[in-house]
Formats: C-alpha cells, structure tokens, sequence
C-alpha cells in the first residue's frame, strides 16, 4: 500500500462538519494531481474510432484495433461489483456479520448464514465479485459492538455492545437498533471533533478493516477461474439528500491507497476524482461507479458542477476519465429511464424506486436517469464539449448481507434484519404485533390496502437486480478490468442473459450465417462501449443479439433503443429489431406483436412453449441523419414472470398486494455505441 492519505477520515470529517457552519464555494481534498494527458496521447486512444471517453487508458494494440485473433475469443463473465458486510456501519447495525471473506465464498457457490439465521446460496456461482464496505466510519460499528476493543468502552457506543449476538438477532431488537445507530453517527463525529475520543483510535480501526478487505480479495482470487476486486463505496449526498454515491474498484490487489478516500476527505464527487488521478499518476488505476442515480433527486447527471457553474472540457474530461460506467440496475431501483422522461417506451416503468436514498422524499427524474444522461451529453458534444456521460452499463446488488439476492421466487432483500421476511418488506399484511415493533424501529411505515396493513416504504418498490456481465478473453483482473475500461460491458435484472451489439459498415443479414461471424463483426466493426465514427454518410448496420437465461424465462423482444441530438433538442426512440415466435416487426409502429404469453398469479406458472432462446439480427436505422449525433444500445426483454412480491405473496397464501405490480419483464442492456457525425 504505497499512496498515503494526507488526512485522516477523522480530521477530514472535523473539517467538513466545521465548514457545514459556513457556506464555502466548494470543499477541497488534499490530493495529488494527476498531469494532463496530451493531445497526442488522446489521439492515440482514439486509434480506428475507438475512443474511450477522455480516459487515456493506454491499451494493448489488439485491444484498440479489433484484432480478430484476441477479440473473437472473448467470453462473457458475470459478477456483482456492489457488495456489503460486516465493516458497512448500517450492514454490520441490521444484523451483519458476514465477513468479506464469506461474500467471496458466497460468490463462489457455497452457501451463507443470513442475518435471520436462514441459509443463502446462490443458484449458479458467478465469476467475478467486489466487497465495497462505506469508507464512512468503515469498521466503526463492528467495532463498537465487540467488547474487547477499546473502542467498544466509549459511554455512547455502550448501547451497541454484543448487537449481533445470536440472542439478538431478532425482530424484537430493532428498535434498539434503530436506536443506537442513530447516536452512533453524530456522538463519535463529535467526540473526535472536541478532544473526548482519540481520532487515532478512530482512523486505526478503518484502516485495520481496509486491510482486511484487502486481504480478503488476495486470498480470494483465483486467476482464470474467479476474479476478486478490491473496492469500496464512497457514500456522499448532495445536502437536500440527493445520491452521490460511488464504487471504486482498484485493478489491482499490491497497489493500493493505505485508505480509502471518503465523502469526510470531500463531500463533492470532485474531490474524489482528484484522489483517483493523483493515484493514477503514481500507477495505482481505478475507477468509480455512479450507482442509484434514481434516488439522487436530479444531482447525479446535473449540466453544473458543484458551485453551480456550467460544465467546462476539465470538468467533463476528469468526470468521463475517471467514470466509465455507471450501474443502472440494483436492488434499490432501475436507473435506466422513467415514464416521465420517456413516455415513448411502453417499457419504462419498470421497478421505479421513487424516493431520494433511505428516505420516502420524492426524487426528481430529471437529472437521474442513464437514457436522459446520455442524451445531454450528446448536447455538451454539439457544443464542443467532451461528453462526461459517454457511460457504459453495469449492475449490481448493493446487498448488505454479503450475499446478492437474485431470484424473484427467492428473493430475500438486502438490509439483513430490516427486510429479512415477507412482513418486513411490505408484501404480505403484518400481524399486530409485527406491525408495533415494525413502527417502533423507525425506518418503515405503515399503510392500509384493501383493509389490510402492510410495512410501507421504499422496500417494496426494490427489486431482485442485478448482475454486471462482461466480454474478455479470461477470468482474470487484468482482463475483466480492461474490459470496464473499453465499456465491453452489460447490465441484467437478475438471470443471466448474455447480449452482443456491434456497429458498422456493410454488415448484412449472411453475416449471421457464417460461423465467423463475431471475428467479422470486431474485425470490421466496433463492439459495444464504443464510438461509430461517420463514413461519408453511409447509414451504419448494427449486429444485436441475446440469448436467454436457461433458468428463467424465454425472450419476447430484442430491442434498440437510439437517442439523438439535434440543434440541443433531445430525441428518442425504441425500436423492436426481433421478435420471437416468427413475429415480424411492424414498419409502420417498429413493434414486435404481442406473443401470447402470460403468467398464472395462483402459482406462478408461465406459458410453455412461447418464447426464443435467442434473438439475432443486423439491422440498419430507418430514421438515420448522418448530421446527428446519436447514441444505441440493445435492450432484450424475456416474457413476462412473477415479481418477487407476489411470489412472496402465494408462498405466505394470501393475495399479492393490489397496489403493487404482478408481474415484471426481466431484462439486459448492452452499453451503447455512439455515432460520431463528421463534423465531430
């Protein structure tokens, strides 16, 4: 661990919270900085009209050009980048404790205790997996809770000793809970801030815990058979509660900050990013994710920086070079777009979580969605801007048990005690007791439905989301992180779809016939992440494929979405380009028809028989200009099946919720490809 914070969390927090009481134009983080890269290195990066969104990472040649030979080889691999355990303050405080070291087996295919006492697996081991405690107060509360530590005697934290003792693990306890962990926060800030706790004693716990994550990632990794990151969340908000939150995922396990840096080192996104190129310039690479821009009440993809100034190219550049991607699938909601912003796709409401982080305050749609993010920055390019949100798609969990909860007929949450049951997370009607000590706890509330109470709140618009999938050449950290680098990545609601999309010219439907045809299409084409760059007006082809989950339900549709620029008004469409059952695409309305599938609400039992296995086919834009500027990504949707509400619902032997949707289309996305008009 070579790079070193110049601050402890502990006096950086002071700092911050000290500023809270005046009005400074932006707060600042020591950090290194990283030197500007050149232009020539920047045309380097932009070799055969691959470019890679200012990031100036320096690719291997096959990597950049599309040779047949390395491309054509590449796998997909899935995995979860957004994982917690029992170092997260509010994981460790709702009955956590899994440790880092359980997630990685978790991922591997064995079987974990849940903070409830029952067991959880996994249906199919996944590939790849990052344990992303908070950096905020990391290994705080554990180490609260644990009487051994010196820590653990402060007279405040004395409500939290033994929290997770078999005997209290239990829906009794969280009132207690609530309680404790709500005193936690502000009285240890405040002792480090007056003298009467020692800030040492403090930082020397979350850097024994970071340690320990990265140990964890270490004895993990398997090279070519299971891949560990080391990463973490940094969690900031703006201060109207607005989502900021990160994850930052390290390529390598031996170069690595001795800390990470959190929002206590810089409450804006900024500072962050500053941190990341000054570890950059000394060779330690990583990248952040954005993650649950839904709950960010439109502060995630804003056109201002923090003071509120215009977006400028150092702004956008050091946005785009140090966030590739952003996770646009999770428990907490789908980021992907919303009804209110794109009232064309009659797929847009799909498991919409409404409110601003671990509130019911209403979010702003506008500002927090990927679909309205990539479509302003076409306009920031029109303007002669770089395009800060030129992003490609992950998704991930954001669980809190360790374990990723999947499976809509197993579905099992994420904040371990809090949602552990039925109950809990508002699908089936509560019992008078469950419902006092539900009110108690302070985190959930109570509404009528049909003459029936229920646990309301934002739990029962979460959903049993996602996965990150990836193209590369083998399960190793060097491959799989290139290939976040490059946006060679896809985001699924849950199974494990695989989609393929590329761009370019002269492709036609034989391609699909030759058993060559994806060392063709990398040869001749780019792959998804990627810039299309104009070719003399010539409309481009898109190669889109999916095929499905074998442990879910078959593919009704394969679908483009395309969003274009013109003179800074944004537009959109959703094309159907395949439809299974022998459908044939409607010219006039770009619709597959409707192929009769559907669902059994009393067993949840889906049409056999209907459906594809896979959905494949060149397709060439009916409304191309070559003067817009455009962005496309692949979106396929299975027939529809159970949400994970109503499964709970015929497992408990009462009727699923009225006010809460049935059924779901689960789904992937590739990353898009951009159309670069020549003008640039």
């Amino acid at each position: 661990m070579k790079h070193k914070i110049r601050c402890s969390w502990v006096l950086c927090a002071c700092t911050l919270l000290l500023a809270a009481c005046s009005t400074p134009e932006k707060p600042v983080a020591e950090t290194a900085q990283a030197p500007t890269p050149s232009s020539a290195e920047e045309e380097q990066a932009q070799t055969a009209g691959r470019r890679f969104g200012g990031a100036q990472l320096k690719m291997p040649a096959d990597v950049i050009t599309g040779d047949a030979s390395a491309n054509a080889k590449r796998n997909a691999y899935f995995g979860d980048l957004h994982v917690h355990t029992d170092y997260s303050f509010d994981a460790y405080a709702f009955g956590t404790v899994a440790t880092p070291y359980d997630a990685y087996k978790y991922a591997k295919g064995q079987p974990i205790r849940h903070p409830a006492g029952f067991e959880v697996k996994l249906r199919k081991p996944l590939d790849f997996y990052a344990v992303t405690d908070h950096a905020m107060f990391l290994g705080g509360v554990k180490a609260a809770a644990d009487t051994s530590t010196a820590f653990s005697r402060l007279p405040h934290v004395q409500a939290l000793h033994n929290l997770n003792a078999p005997e209290n693990q239990n829906l009794e306890s969280l009132p207690q809970r609530g309680t404790a962990f709500g005193t936690f926060l502000p009285e240890t800030l405040r002792g480090v801030i007056d003298g009467s706790i020692d800030a040492e004693m403090v930082n020397q716990i979350a850097q024994d815990a970071w340690a320990d994550i990265v140990t964890a990632a270490q004895t993990h990794y398997q090279p070519g058979t299971f891949t560990t990151f080391v990463a973490y969340e940094y969690t900031s908000s703006t201060d109207d509660r607005g989502n900021l939150h990160r994850n930052v995922v390290f390529r390598d396990d031996d170069k690595l900050p001795a800390m990470p840096f959190s929002r206590f080192h810089s409450q804006d996104p900024e500072g962050l990013w500053d941190w990341m190129d000054g570890l950059r310039a000394q060779g330690i690479e990583a990248l952040a994710i954005p993650h649950n821009s839904n709950g960010s009440n439109g502060q995630m993809f804003k056109l201002v920086d923090w003071a509120g100034d215009p977006l400028n190219d150092t702004y956008t550049k050091k946005r785009i070079r140090n966030e590739p991607l952003v996770e646009i699938t999770q428990v907490k909601g789908t980021s992907e777009t919303h009804p209110a912003l794109s009232d064309t796709d009659e797929w847009a409401d799909f498991e919409i979580m409404p409110y601003r982080i671990a509130t019911t305050l209403h979010s702003e749609p506008q500002g927090s969605y990927a679909r309205d993010a990539l479509l302003k920055g076409l306009s920031l390019r029109d303007k002669g801007i770089t395009n800060p949100y030129q992003f490609g798609f992950v998704g991930a969990s954001d669980t809190h048990t360790a374990a990723a909860s999947l499976d809509e007929g197993n579905y099992f949450s994420k904040v371990g005690l809090l949602d552990a049951d039925s109950q809990r997370r508002g699908s089936v009607p509560l019992s008078a007791a469950a419902a006092e000590i539900i009110e108690s706890a302070g985190r959930v509330n109570l509404k009528e439905v049909d003459g029936k109470t229920y646990a309301s709140g934002a739990f029962e618009t979460w959903g049993a989301s996602g996965i990150t999938g990836v193209w590369a050449e083998e399960n190793t950290r060097a491959a799989i992180y290139d290939a976040f680098r490059r946006k060679e990545t896809f985001a699924t609601s849950g199974p494990r779809m695989k989609v393929r999309f590329f761009g370019g010219y002269g492709f036609d439907a034989a391609l699909l016939a030759n058993e060559d045809h994806l060392t063709q299409a990398y040869h001749s084409g780019v792959s998804m992440g990627s810039e299309l760059l104009a070719n003399g007006g010539k409309a481009p082809d898109f190669v889109a494929w999916a095929t499905r989950d074998a442990n879910s339900a078959a593919l009704q549709r394969l679908q483009i979405v395309k969003g274009w620029s013109v003179n800074g008004e944004h537009h959109e469409h959703v094309y159907d380009v395949a439809c299974s059952d022998g459908g044939a695409v409607d010219a006039d309305t770009h619709r597959c028809p409707d192929n009769g599938a559907g669902v059994d609400l009393t067993d949840c039992s889906i049409t056999e028989g209907v459906g594809a296995g896979e959905l494949a086919t060149v397709w060439s834009d009916p409304d191309f200009d070559p003067a817009h500027r455009a962005f496309y990504y692949v979106r396929a949707l299975e027939n529809p099946t159970c949400r994970w509400s109503t499964w709970d619902a015929i497992k408990a032997g009462v009727p699923p919720r009225a006010d809460l949707k049935s059924t779901i289309q689960e789904r992937v996305w590739s990353s898009p490809i951009w159309y670069i008009p020549d003008a640039g």
